[in-house]
């Protein structure tokens, strides 16, 4: 693992649009969270840019990912939002330059395309977590508190849920492994790509939004007959936002469904973490070694992921 720099008080951050544009406004408040914390922000060219529903071209957007991370003044780069796109853009990132140039990347949703393929061709650990449309109205302070003590570097971070999201154990006991996942529909596009998620012997962690459960029931069957759930060490299910049913109900919820086709695997399994597009967000370091405890409801980071 290449671990990057740690975030430092007042540091410059760059703001980038790798899929989707921005609301202006939204922005806006957003830009006022992090200033107001002391942090400068450099908006990069894609914030700017609309090219339909992306935020400028593929070309346009992997220039300015690669030209964060060439960036000498730039100390952390953080996506202003997700979308659709990513996978639009893989094919054209530097990672040779990302290596040479290690800097903390973070965001969540479609990201999860970005996060899975830096740390898999660079070994650069990357960050699943809030972005600046996590803050479109206002400051959330479960969000940003974790923000600061993972990129800070603090020792034995433990991850809990605010007491307004209750996690649930589906299966007890306790496991560690490098930490891997991200929103299940990009993990599932990118099977049978050069970006496959290789998920032997990691806590793996997946989520989603607005998917009606009969597509969520067939992406969790797809997962497991492709064998991602086959060597996993434990499974975290985050929070599931704006699920929908059909006028047939389709007669399970997202947790009778997982358990449904995940039963059979000798792990802990936990649902409702505080990841994904809900409004609480941990901040989720891709390949760091973890501990999931079900019997304290917690996961725990086993090591700091930056320097």
């Amino acid at each position: 693992m290449i671990k990057p720099p740690a975030l430092k008080p007042n540091a410059t951050i760059g703001i980038l649009s790798p899929s989707s544009w921005m609301n202006e406004s939204d922005l806006k408040l957003a830009i006022a969270v992090f200033e107001e914390k002391g942090y400068h922000l450099v908006l990069g060219k894609s914030i700017y840019l609309k090219d339909n529903t992306f935020a400028g071209t593929p070309e346009q957007r992997a220039n300015d990912i690669n030209g964060m991370f060439a960036n000498p003044n730039i100390d952390a780069i953080i996506c202003a939002r997700g979308g659709y796109g990513a996978n639009r853009v893989l094919p054209l990132i530097d990672y040779d330059l990302i290596k040479a140039n290690p800097k903390i990347f973070m965001g969540y949703s479609d990201v999860t395309a970005f996060l899975t393929s830096i740390t898999q061709k660079t070994g650069l650990v990357t960050f699943h977590g809030p972005m600046l449309s996590s803050f479109s109205k206002g400051m959330v302070d479960y969000n940003f508190d974790l923000i600061e003590k993972t990129l800070f570097g603090y020792e034995s971070i433990t991850i809990q849920s605010p007491r307004e999201l209750q996690r649930r154990v589906l299966k007890s006991g306790k496991a560690e492994g490098p930490l891997w996942g991200g929103n299940m529909c990009l993990l599932v596009n990118r099977l049978g790509t050069a970006d496959q998620l290789n998920t032997s012997g990691t806590i793996l962690f997946i989520e989603d939004i607005d998917e009606y459960l009969y597509a969520f029931d067939r992406m969790i069957v797809h997962m497991k007959e492709a064998g991602m759930f086959q060597n996993i060490s434990g499974l975290i299910i985050g929070e599931l936002v704006d699920m929908k049913d059909q006028d047939i109900p389709f007669g399970k919820s997202t947790d009778e469904i997982v358990m449904n086709v995940c039963s059979d695997l000798d792990i802990p399994i936990i649902s409702n973490f505080p990841c994904g597009h809900g409004v609480f967000q941990s901040t989720l370091p891709i390949s760091i070694p973890v501990q999931l405890d079900t019997k304290s409801h917690s996961l725990t980071l086993l090591e700091s992921p930056v320097k």
